[in-house]
């Protein structure tokens, strides 16, 4: 057989062997014989009178119930399950990294929003990489490194909407530090990933490998030196963490190892009370935080999505997955000109979520043609955790808290039980005209991001996920499945979703490919088919479509709703 027969033998083959898999990717993966719901969803939705919980992982998810039992606020209840977490999903979360919320407070029937995100060491400067021929921040060590804004976030939702003692809230975490807990399934592998390239960053292997190796599926897993930590915060608030011994040993660790943090940037850190933004769609106020975090590119996706019948396009059809990547596309041109820390920029929030700019930007889709690249529109001047509860008052917080990739930059300070974040890679260190550009003090660019949904002034769904650049672009489409396809709040986030990847990036990474569209399965082959046709380069991705939890207040029945998907280990649970 001459080369060329076999080239075409070999290229039928495989033509064959894609489309077959196309085909099998494409089935629904979940039960079908459930005698209600949609096919697509994997449980019913929870639903309780006097509480609700969804976290990503259970026993979290039970410390949350128990607070909330003993009289604690819905924010004393997010709070213990975010410290549980620190514990038990290390490679997503922990007090080395930063944290959000938007709060409903049912005393004054009012949103409240909470950016403790943490800036850069004060002595880092974009000079540093010039001088080292570097063109880039690191995306993992002792560069990437910024101020952890968590702690500083507990005392402040704490002082403002706490009603137990710090000492009984984290208590659970505490024994949970000392006594061991088994590693869940999704966290067990996302620690032997995140590991990963970390292996000998001072500290790690003694904090996350004992005997060598991070844990496996319901192995025991203890971190007693996290627990002292919690001790010291937990006696002195969060004096215990940003000054004393705690400061003192990230500092000399962090000189120890090349490194910039100090004493002096822990000390000055403090977060912000700021206002959340929203979009009307369709009669909902959806809500987000403004700058440094990207919320407002779900907002934007959201403004471009309303000028078309979504409804009418059905779900997973080829139209409304078409015109929902290209209004992602269009937001993150933005998200990767305009969104930074706006105490250095006057960022143009209300320009970028304004009706008149929605349709300006939606004109530019083509139905028929996925586009390569689009401009960032001109304004004149003018790896996460997430979790959300909901108390008897009618309290309920949206809180989402962050390492950025797993196990962050790596660095563990010594006997202190966390890593570090590597938040600081996302700081533009190339063009000093960039609205992301490193500056001392300054906080980068963020990606995690809390949701809240509004409906006549009250409230109505308080949720997210995670998962990076993932996280507007599942806002969006939650937000769709929700008021658009009438889906329940438990169908909502185990639908099939969208990710689509390459835009360009605010560390001032450029992409003119027209990125990569992932579509999880249960997407039909012929919508597949023709996203092909329209130039979308379709791939498949396993574990990259966030994790979703939330909670939805049934105002008519005073009932809480709450849902947490399959893609986590997470639970949803109430009383």
């Amino acid at each position: 057989m001459n080369n060329s027969y076999q080239a075409f033998y070999m290229n039928t083959f495989l033509f064959h062997f894609c489309f077959i898999l196309c085909l099998v990717i494409s089935l629904p993966t979940t039960a079908q014989n459930r005698i209600v719901g949609d096919v697509n969803t994997t449980r019913s939705e929870v639903l309780a009178q006097n509480g609700m919980a969804a976290t990503a992982q259970p026993l979290a998810t039970q410390v949350a119930l128990d607070i909330l039992k003993k009289g604690g606020s819905a924010i004393d209840a997010a709070i213990a399950a975010n410290a549980m977490l620190g514990l038990v999903e290390p490679a997503s979360c922990g007090i080395g990294g930063d944290l959000f919320a938007i709060v409903w407070d049912a005393k004054t029937q009012k949103l409240y929003g909470l950016n403790a995100s943490g800036r850069a060491p004060k002595s880092l400067t974009a000079a540093y990489f010039k001088e080292n021929d570097m063109d880039y921040v690191p995306y993992t060590g002792p560069l990437s490194v910024s101020v952890p804004g968590c702690v500083d976030g507990w005392d402040m939702l704490h002082k403002r909407f706490g009603k137990l003692d710090m000492s009984e809230i984290l208590a659970p975490a505490i024994e949970y530090g000392r006594s061991g807990f088994p590693v869940s399934e999704v966290i067990a592998a996302e620690m032997q990933y995140g590991a990963q390239g970390r292996v000998e960053r001072p500290g790690f292997k003694e904090t996350y490998m004992p005997g060598g190796r991070t844990p496996s599926k319901v192995e025991i897993f203890k971190n007693p030196n996290l627990s002292r930590t919690y001790e010291k915060i937990a006696e002195c608030g969060k004096d215990g963490f940003y000054s004393g011994a705690v400061a003192k040993v990230i500092s000399d660790y962090m000189r120890d190892n090349g490194g910039f943090l100090t004493t002096e940037d822990l000390e000055s850190h403090n977060s912000e009370w700021i206002d959340p933004v929203s979009v009307n769609y369709r009669g909902y106020d959806v809500w987000e935080l403004p700058p440094n975090g990207q919320g407002i590119a779900a907002l934007q996706m959201l403004n471009i999505l309303e000028g078309y019948d979504i409804a009418e396009m059905g779900f997973g059809s080829s139209d409304y997955l078409h015109v929902l990547t290209e209004s992602k596309k269009l937001a993150f041109e933005d998200r990767a000109k305009y969104y930074a820390d706006m105490d250095f920029n006057k960022v143009p929030v209300q320009e970028l979520i304004s009706e008149s700019y929605a349709d300006e930007r939606r004109s530019l889709i083509e139905m028929d043609y996925a586009a390569k690249i689009y401009p960032a529109g001109e304004i004149e001047k003018g790896n996460t955790t997430y979790l959300t509860v909901a108390d008897k008052d009618g309290n309920m917080i949206s809180l989402i808290q962050s390492i950025y990739a797993g196990f962050g930059s790596g660095m563990c300070p010594t006997d202190l039980g966390f890593v570090l974040q590597n938040r600081g890679a996302m700081f533009n260190v190339k063009d000093p005209d960039h609205m992301n550009y490193l500056e001392p003090g300054k906080r980068p660019f963020h990606t995690i991001i809390p949701a809240f949904i509004t409906k006549d002034g009250q409230p109505y769904v308080s949720f997210g996920l995670m998962g990076g650049a993932m996280q507007p672009q599942g806002h969006a489409q939650i937000v769709a499945n929700l008021i658009d396809f009438g889906m329940n709040l438990q169908e909502a986030g185990d639908a099939p979703r969208m990710r689509h990847i390459g835009s360009n990036q605010p560390t001032g990474r450029e992409n003119k490919t027209g990125g990569i569209l992932n579509l999880e399965s249960g997407i039909k082959y012929e919508v597949i088919r023709e996203l092909t046709i329209r130039g979308h380069k379709v791939q498949f991705a396993v574990g990259s479509y966030g994790g979703y939890q939330a909670i939805m207040w049934d105002a008519e029945n005073k009932v809480y709703y709450g849902a947490s998907e399959s893609r986590k280990d997470g639970q949803a649970a109430g009383y």
